[in-house]
């Protein structure tokens, strides 16, 4: 798995600063979390982020995009960055990573914040009963379970679909900035290195799929549990994709739940309004108990 660490001038310090993993959601890699990493370190955190399985510089294995292989790759990303434990950042399916890793493996998570990503109960429930929601995600995933054809679409013209996916499903401030622009060439970039297109498919693909196979009822069986670790959930209150009934119904899978609306900002909260996501992330990580380097 490649991995992304922010230390300014080779910071000797990092290494003994508490570890926060960020994990990105689907389309992008570890440049999603370029705004926030240097806030998190000038904090006094360790910020590592990731490119997931199948992502950017990762392997791209035929296997292995499910719930429990992502919780998986995320607590052994931690071991193997020299730490016992972390707190987990993620945006969507990145975020799906962090509740899967605080459930299944406990012992190597002190809290998660996510972006737009409710519990997969939650989220589950909300599709079933919620038209909007429902209306928001299917059609999306159920065009992933064909086969070729959605790789096709992802890579086709130099990996418009993804700029017309971001476009989508982001807030009309970011759209007309020069952040925006470096953010979707970037991403259209990104999905077009080989084997990638498939890859992020996968997960949709298991998701779907997963519903009606006895491995995605033991994993929402597993995951059919309270945490006790802080949770910070962020939602861009124009996010059209998430929406916000998906993130507050949450609160039924965690004991101290902290669901947080950022003005102006769509499904990418933490790339459109920094200024604000990267401020309450950091004071959510201020109030964890244990040592910290900086005040």
């Amino acid at each position: 798995m490649h991995a992304v660490e922010y230390a300014p001038g080779g910071d000797a310090t990092a290494q003994g600063r508490p570890l926060v993993v960020f994990l990105h959601g689907f389309g992008g890699f570890w440049w999603s979390w370029r705004h926030l990493l240097p806030q998190v370190h000038d904090a006094g955190f360790r910020a590592v982020a990731v490119d997931l399985r199948g992502y950017g510089d990762s392997d791209k294995p035929p296997r292995g995009y499910d719930g429990w292989t992502l919780s998986g790759d995320a607590s052994g990303l931690v071991r193997a960055l020299g730490h016992s434990s972390a707190v987990l950042v993620g945006h969507a399916e990145g975020g799906l990573g962090c509740w899967a890793a605080a459930t299944v493996h406990p012992r190597a998570v002190t809290a998660i914040a996510v972006v737009s990503s409710p519990h997969p109960i939650a989220l589950k429930r909300s599709t079933l009963r919620n038209k909007g929601q429902r209306s928001a995600m299917l059609g999306h995933i159920t065009f992933a379970q064909i086969p070729r054809m959605p790789e096709d679409r992802l890579t086709r013209d130099d990996g418009q679909a993804i700029v017309d996916l971001i476009a989508a499903r982001s807030g009309s401030a970011w759209r007309d900035t020069a952040d925006y622009l470096e953010a979707v060439g970037n991403y259209r970039s990104a999905i077009q290195i080989p084997g990638t297109a498939h890859c992020a498919l996968e997960y949709s693909r298991w998701a779907w799929r997963s519903q009606f196979r006895p491995d995605g009822s033991r994993f929402m069986n597993r995951m059919n549990q309270r945490l006790h670790i802080p949770v910070l959930a962020l939602r861009g209150e124009e996010d059209p994709y998430i929406l916000q009934q998906s993130v507050y119904s949450s609160h039924d899978w965690a004991v101290d739940y902290r669901p947080r609306e950022i003005t102006g900002a769509g499904h990418y909260a933490h790339e459109e309004a920094p200024a604000d996501a990267g401020p309450q992330l950091v004071e959510f990580l201020r109030s964890l108990p244990g040592p910290r380097l900086l005040g």
